[in-house]
């Protein structure tokens, strides 16, 4: 990687690389840490809902005062893409329907666009990735979170000439997640509610982690950019150590894949809660394959841990740093003009599923709430069913019944089809038939 270098160059030149950040929560703070050690590289604004909350969030992560004098705040993020400085935007507002605006604003404005909101992604990144790439400019996934570490070792192996068999990431798991809800979340932490509330943690957006909707978003993500598929009935969450990923991460072993090319997700507990051996819960994986005997021979001679054939291993990275670590999608799409992942194609989504039984006359309370999670399902057997993306089942009311671990469809609720991102989403499918 020559980022560093290249970086250095436009600081000589007096050329900083300058970000424009919308939203400036965990993972912006945890980017904005970063800034001040980083020459050539600047912040030149920030749109926040409350400008004076992210000037704060700039001196919690240890800017000066001159360096916050120095950075445009501003409420509208419309308007700060638009600032003639800014060179590459990042959104990390998390909210899907604002994503997607915010990214498209971008695309008109010919700025490159880092997407930590993979929720929008997901919902409809491959057009905004056609987009992009139509206006010349870069549209991302963003480095640190999993789907773009985990679509880098999918490139690392298909780069060396191994096939693929899986990828994904580790996660904490067990099937009784899926019904839990903003009200029963912080038990399955280990945390009182009060806890919670000390360290500024908000109980829908853990909730969202826990019952297995981000697990779904972030692998389809990957399938999206990588061209793996889910399996039928989505992840399985098995419980594998990394230690088990070569021998048990393969189609016909025990049932443990559907077949080659899977992403999925492995749990660090098993059913029961007792913990897995060398549980890889904050990292990602890649399982890989020798495609002959002379690469396998190389694998024995130079120590590579594999699967009883000696065919199968797996390269895998124990931790992701999220925020910390964004710099490297931020340069990349700058100075090289690469993305570090994007959609190509509509493989995976994300589809909203009951909890419990939903009764006409409800309202939706989107990813993380108490009324449906996001199972992740096949392109085309989403669109087969007609499945109500997770990203828009926010504040939307049912018409219809729906019983508990059935997905909830368009003809379930009644929605505003008047609204943008719900016909971008439109426009997505048709222009991506699964």
């Amino acid at each position: 990687m020559n980022l560093y270098r290249l970086l250095q160059r436009r600081a000589a030149n007096g050329q900083p690389v300058r970000v424009g950040l919308i939203g400036a929560g965990k993972f912006g703070s945890m980017f904005l840490s970063q800034v001040p050690t980083t020459p050539g590289l600047e912040v030149a604004a920030i749109a926040d809902l409350s400008p004076d909350r992210a000037r704060q969030a700039c001196r919690n992560v240890g800017w000066t005062e001159e360096h916050i004098a120095a950075t445009r705040f501003i409420d509208d993020a419309g308007a700060m893409i638009a600032f003639p400085e800014v060179e590459v935007v990042v959104e990390a507002t998390g909210h899907a329907p604002a994503g997607i605006a915010h990214a498209r604003r971008a695309i008109r404005e010919g700025k490159h666009i880092v997407m930590v909101n993979v929720e929008a992604d997901v919902l409809a990144g491959p057009l905004l990735a056609k987009e992009a790439e139509a206006a010349g400019v870069v549209y991302s996934l963003a480095y640190g979170d999993q789907p773009a570490l985990i679509a880098e070792l999918v490139d690392w192996a298909r780069s060396c000439g191994f096939p693929v068999i899986a990828a994904g990431k580790g996660t904490k798991y067990r099937p009784e997640y899926h019904a839990s809800t903003p009200d029963t979340v912080w038990g399955y932490y280990g945390l009182t509610p009060e806890q919670a509330k000390i360290g500024g943690m908000n109980p829908q957006m853990f909730n969202s982690f826990l019952d297995g909707t981000k697990s779904g978003i972030e692998m389809a993500a990957v399938a999206n950019a990588s061209g793996l598929t889910p399996a039928p009935d989505g992840l399985v969450f098995p419980p594998v150590g990394t230690h088990e990923m070569a021998e048990m991460l393969r189609p016909g072993n025990a049932g443990t894949l559907h077949h080659s090319g899977q992403v999925e997700v492995i749990s660090s507990i098993h059913r029961d809660g007792s913990p897995v051996k060398n549980d890889l819960r904050w990292g990602v994986f890649v399982v890989f394959e020798a495609p002959n005997d002379y690469a396998a021979r190389c694998f024995q001679e130079y120590g590579v841990v594999t699967d009883s054939s000696g065919r199968v291993s797996a390269l895998y990275r124990p931790f992701h740093l999220i925020g910390l670590e964004l710099n490297v999608s931020i340069l990349s799409a700058a100075l090289c003009k690469e993305p570090t992942g994007t959609p190509t194609g509509f493989r995976g989504d994300v589809v909203s599923t009951a909890k419990r039984d939903l009764k006409a006359g409800e309202m939706l309370d989107g990813e993380g709430g108490a009324c449906v999670w996001g199972k992740l399902r096949t392109a085309a057997d989403s669109l087969r069913l007609g499945g109500l993306p997770i990203g828009l089942a926010n504040r939307v009311p049912l018409i219809r019944d729906v019983a508990a671990g059935q997905p909830v469809t368009w003809d379930d609720v009644r929605i505003d089809t008047a609204d943008s991102a719900y016909q971008y989403r439109r426009a997505m499918e048709a222009a991506f038939p699964a």
